[in-house]
């Protein structure tokens, strides 16, 4: 079962060698229901007991939690916190009762009750006896992997806007999956890279990239089968020559020794010189095979007549071509005839003075045995597989695959060696039990990407829809939610996950509204990311949360203007009104607005509260003022009083704003209006309380406060004066 390991071996060529320290893959599409939505794959860490869990709840517990066992897997594992709650089943482990959590950015620490190794729970099971470490998606953290993840997501949106037709639908669809497998191998190469890079410098982490590229490698060949088999749906004749291609693509041992023999000196005496002639006939790559022929019958001079004879064999061997006029029946009539020339030679014992040539004709004319003897250059059942289809049924048919397959393993395998993971996950695949390969593959690879985005692509090619989840959505939502789930803990792969929601009809909406009000709003700019994609999605709960939680934030910052703008996002009248009177007082200690240039360009905005529109006329009357439109200023600042929309605190600071335009020569303010200022004047001191009456009783009135009221007796007085003489001569005149 052990995927990593397995496909490590196969891969020695183009990928780093495989170690006993290795991840060790395990677990189950476990739980019944609902439960079924917290099954999450589980592997083990390296070098320690604690098993390390993938999953992308992101609550901080806090609570006490119990796990309950059930035979080998347990399940019903309840942790609720601050933020939420999630379920973990864990597969193998005796997890027992656990009554501490620690939390940290990707991991978390369950503390047991029973340490004990020797005694046994009451119920007779054993505890826990160390520290259980859990951890989230540790791939969403890889320096490389996040790339894999940004590329993806460009091509899922492809898919999810392109419209289909009869005509074009397969074309874009088997485009969009070579996409998709493109991205893969650009990112195995990159891996692979920083693998060798990194192993002078820090093995454990060269040793962590190792074990990513082995995964890869068989997410890409198992994604390349299944487009292959159900995406192109490749039919008996053009299915050879795809295999043919999948081979080719992902078993590089020939290639590796073909550059070996090719660096020496003289490659037609290398020592693996047959075995690369070889390996390119089992590839059915003839004319490479013939390229290495010539080199060897130009040294042997007496002996060019059998390679003559073998060159034309492998010349005219026939290759089913798809996009010709050939029907099936043509091609097969040229094969018999072309294997009966093989035959032919075989009978006059055309190579019997050479073993080398003799084995590859009677690999040619299709000779099972033959190809079975040299299953040390196939490396993998698979591989034989399709040798022996080349050679043998070269038109078979996808849905006689399996029985092939199965013969294949059986005579590869040795007695007692039990099927690997990914072995399980190809004969999966070539009995087209699509499911069981999600499935599978769900449980081994150590990420959701796999699986959801392959889910995806067959759901689009409508393979997928009578297929449902007895607890809610179909199969390609629930993937592709558990996989945004994940994105959401990162702190840029978020922005990824918000697309990947918007594509689930059922439930995205849901998940969307609950995940977003998780994003840690460090930044500003980072507020206003979320903000608009709440908007975009007329997410109205959520904007006003995010606008409180960025003004609070503010507002302990004495970011004043800030604050003042996300409340007024917010529509929030009341936590508007407490920043306008936190504004006003400090416009009263320091005699100016610190946001003169936001508050004044509100707009219908500070119709939000009183207050907050008593601050924005204020800040327009010194905006008339400082532009010498006193007049204006005047009418603005009396309406302010007369009106009653200025706090009573702050009446005492207008009536002195209009001192310095009573003043001026020209008279500002009518008669009229002098009376309602000094109507206010009166208003103010008559509001005084008692013990400001008592104060003032025994002389204890701030001094500062007597001479403005003098202050303002006076100048209205003398306004008045000039007011009453000039409308007097107007009305004389």
């Amino acid at each position: 079962m052990h995927l990593v390991r397995a496909h490590a071996r196969r891969q020695r060529v183009t990928c780093a060698s495989s170690r006993s320290s290795l991840f060790q893959l395990i677990g189950g599409w476990a739980g019944k229901g609902a439960e079924s939505k917290y099954a999450f794959p589980l592997r083990w860490t390296r070098d320690r007991e604690a098993p390390v869990l993938n999953t992308s709840v992101g609550a901080r517990a806090r609570t006490v939690g119990r796990m309950r066992g059930e035979g080998r897997h347990w399940v019903g594992g309840r942790v609720k916190g601050r933020e939420g709650c999630g379920e973990w089943n864990i597969p193998g482990v005796d997890v027992g009762e656990f009554v501490g959590f620690e939390w940290g950015p990707t991991q978390m620490l369950l503390y047991p009750t029973w340490h004990d190794h020797t005694k046994h729970a009451p119920d007779g099971s054993r505890r826990m006896q160390f520290i259980q470490v859990v951890y989230n998606d540790k791939d969403v953290y890889s320096p490389i992997l996040p790339k894999l993840f940004n590329e993806s997501h460009g091509i899922f949106m492809t898919l999810q806007k392109s419209e289909h037709n009869c005509t074009t639908q397969k074309a874009e669809l088997v485009s969009i999956s070579r996409n998709y497998r493109s991205v893969i191998r650009a990112y195995l190469e990159e891996l692979h890279r920083s693998a060798g890079s990194a192993y002078s410098v820090d093995p454990e982490l060269s040793m962590q990239f190792e074990d990513q590229v082995s995964i890869l490698s068989a997410m890409e060949i198992i994604w390349n089968l299944c487009e292959i088999l159900y995406i192109e749906a490749a039919q008996a004749g053009s299915l050879m020559s795809h295999l043919l291609d999948w081979i080719r693509l992902h078993i590089c041992q020939v290639d590796a020794m073909s550059d070996q023999i090719m660096a020496s000196e003289n490659p037609v005496e290398h020592l693996y010189y047959w075995n690369v002639v070889t390996g390119y006939v089992l590839q059915g790559r003839l004319d490479e095979a013939r390229q290495l022929l010539a080199k060897k019958a130009a040294t042997e001079p007496a002996k060019s007549s059998m390679y003559r004879c073998m060159d034309e064999l492998m010349r005219k061997m026939p290759f089913f071509s798809h996009g010709s006029y050939q029907t099936i029946t043509e091609f097969e009539l040229k094969w018999r005839y072309w294997q009966e020339e093989c035959e032919r030679c075989l009978k006059e014992g055309t190579f019997a003075s050479n073993d080398k040539l003799l084995l590859i004709c009677k690999i040619l004319a299709g000779d099972e045995n033959a190809v079975s003897d040299k299953k040390d250059l196939l490396s993998t059942w698979y591989h034989l597989l399709v040798s022996k289809l080349l050679y043998c049924h070269p038109t078979v048919k996808p849905t006689d695959l399996y029985q092939y397959a199965e013969i294949c393993l059986n005579n590869f395998m040795s007695s007692g060696s039990r099927l690997e993971a990914l072995d399980r996950i190809l004969l999966a695949a070539l009995e087209f039990n699509i499911h069981q390969v999600l499935k599978d593959c769900s449980i081994v690879l150590n990420n959701w990407w796999f699986v959801a985005h392959l889910t995806d692509l067959l759901d689009h090619c409508k393979l997928l829809q009578s297929h449902n989840l007895h607890f809610g959505s179909n199969l390609r939502e629930f993937l592709i939610l558990e996989y945004a789930s994940g994105l959401f803990n990162h702190n840029s792969l978020w922005q990824l996950a918000v697309d990947y929601f918007d594509h689930c009809p059922q439930f995205g909406r849901i998940y969307l509204e609950l995940y977003i009000e998780r994003v840690p709003l460090t930044t500003e700019r980072k507020a206003l990311k979320v903000l608009r994609i709440c908007e975009q999605r007329q997410m109205t709960e959520q904007v006003r949360s995010i606008c409180k939680i960025m003004a609070m934030k503010a507002m302990r910052n004495n970011r004043l203007g800030s604050a003042l703008s996300w409340s007024v996002r917010a529509k929030d009248s009341f936590f508007a009104t407490l920043i306008s009177d936190r504004l006003l007082q400090d416009y009263s200690v320091k005699g100016c607005f610190s946001d003169f240039d936001l508050i004044s360009n509100l707009g219908s905005s500070m119709l939000l509260s009183d207050r907050l529109t008593f601050l924005g006329k204020y800040c327009e009357f010194h905006k008339l003022y400082g532009e010498m439109q006193f007049t204006k200023a005047a009418n603005l600042l009396l309406s302010l009083m007369t009106a009653r929309i200025a706090p009573r605190s702050f009446w005492m600071t207008l009536l002195l704003d209009a001192l310095p335009m009573m003043e001026q020569k020209e008279v500002i303010f009518s008669s009229e209006q002098t009376y309602a200022l000094m109507h206010c004047l009166e208003d103010v001191t008559a509001d005084e309380t008692e013990s400001e009456r008592e104060m003032r009783a025994v002389g204890g009135e701030d001094e500062v406060e007597t001479t403005q009221l003098g202050l303002l007796r006076l100048a209205f007085t003398r306004n008045l004066a000039k007011a009453i003489v000039q409308e007097g001569t107007h009305q004389g005149s």
